[in-house]
């Protein structure tokens, strides 16, 4: 019999754990001026302190999941580990001789990031059966806000980007600490499994889990890249009116409509565990869509509506996130769960890099007007699999 109480406690303890261990990620995004100008780098080399995040996130998650990590290792161990190895290659950020050196500490820093974010969600489905929508909500709110983590740093931490580099690089180690001390593997943990080189790929045998994933992967599409550019898409809004503080308000804008997604992860998790996850992940993403193909229009409407717009679209633009992790996990084969979340994520991810350099070259070709439409296949993409895994044949398949 699960204690609930005990629940709640774990995930609380976990979802900290999250925020401090994720808040290497954008932790030279939140401090680029000072890195830019420090070592006279191009745009193109910028772009990369996050873009090779990114793409060590994915080549992690890959081996992760090969080698079934998260599966053959007690997860919490996994998630310590992965916060050690982000919070040391984050800090040798500041000591690199050069651009290349930096991006390829930032590579090893996303590396190292992806043995954390896919254990906790483990963990966390471990403790939650029936309420493991909500639960994996507000794990990944979590993880927003600890991806937003940095950019209150930065405010705090003055014109020294290397101090607020060092001190998110503490954060993460504290929340590995925290994990390894205070959080246990709940009731509903399945045991390791014997490692198998064909477990990344049966991942996929499972109809409602292939679903489970093309529904990801249409989100995926959509949230890094509205995220990337929401502040850009705002700030060339107001720079048509000829709006003062356009880049400012901008910037403003795109930490409204991040946050909103904390709140909206959290509000999709509970009505996900009443009315089902596959029909919560199709409204979010209608939604999404909605406010996607909205933007052509709203671009020259007045500055309180765009972010009227920007605001529900963050709201919903990752409320299905934890849904279709919950999805993944309750349909994935027993003793691979974990490597299931790894797959899925390493897929995401991966798409995340396309879809991100695809907007921005829309934007320098079209503009900022029309450039989000890129992004409307995403949602649209993923409604159509929820609607499919929520025909009553496909669970049982």
């Amino acid at each position: 019999m699960v204690n609930g109480q005990q629940a709640w406690r774990m995930l609380a303890l976990l979802g900290l754990a999250e925020l401090l261990g994720m808040s290497p990620w954008f932790s030279a995004s939140a401090v680029s001026s000072g890195i830019v100008a420090e070592y006279h780098l191009t745009g193109a080399q910028e772009a990369w302190l996050t873009m090779a995040v990114q793409g060590g996130f994915v080549a992690g998650t890959l081996v992760s999941a090969l080698f079934s990590l998260a599966d053959l290792i007690s997860a919490r161990w996994v998630f310590a580990v992965g916060c050690a190895g982000a919070a040391m290659a984050n800090a040798l950020v500041t000591a690199a001789a050069s651009p290349v050196e930096a991006v390829a500490w930032r590579f090893a820093t996303g590396t190292a990031l992806a043995l954390v974010y896919p254990p906790a969600m483990k963990i966390a489905a471990g403790w939650f059966k029936a309420q493991r929508g909500a639960a994996l909500g507000i794990l990944v709110a979590c993880l927003t806000l600890g991806k937003a983590l940095p950019y209150l740093l930065a405010a705090l931490s003055g014109d020294s980007w290397r101090t607020m580099m060092r001190l998110s690089s503490w954060m993460a180690v504290a929340g590995g600490l925290l994990v390894v001390i205070t959080v246990r593997d709940g009731p509903h943990v399945l045991p390791s499994a014997p490692f198998d080189p064909r477990a990344a790929a049966r991942v996929f045998t499972q109809r409602a889990t292939r679903l489970g994933v093309l529904g990801y992967l249409g989100h995926m599409w959509e949230l890094y890249a509205m995220w990337t550019w929401v502040g850009a898409y705002v700030a060339a809004s107001l720079a048509f009116h000829g709006a003062a503080h356009a880049a400012r308000l901008g910037a403003l804008s795109a930490f409204v409509a991040i946050g909103a997604g904390a709140a909206g992860c959290v509000v999709a998790g509970f009505f996900a565990d009443r009315l089902g996850r596959a029909r919560i992940a199709a409204w979010s993403m209608m939604i999404s869509a909605t406010c996607c193909a909205l933007t052509a229009a709203a671009f020259h409407a007045p500055y309180a509506l765009v972010l009227a717009l920007v605001g529900v679209w963050g709201f919903a633009v990752v409320a299905d996130s934890a849904q279709l992790s919950a999805i993944v996990s309750e349909t994935a084969a027993d003793g691979y769960v974990g490597t299931a979340l790894t797959v899925q994520t390493c897929l995401g991810f991966l798409l995340t890099m396309v879809s991100i350099q695809l907007t921005s070259a829309a934007a320098a070709w079209l503009g900022w007007q029309w450039a989000f439409l890129l992004l409307l296949p995403g949602p649209l993409l993923g409604v159509h699999a929820m609607v499919r895994l929520m025909q009553p044949r496909v669970m049982r398949e």
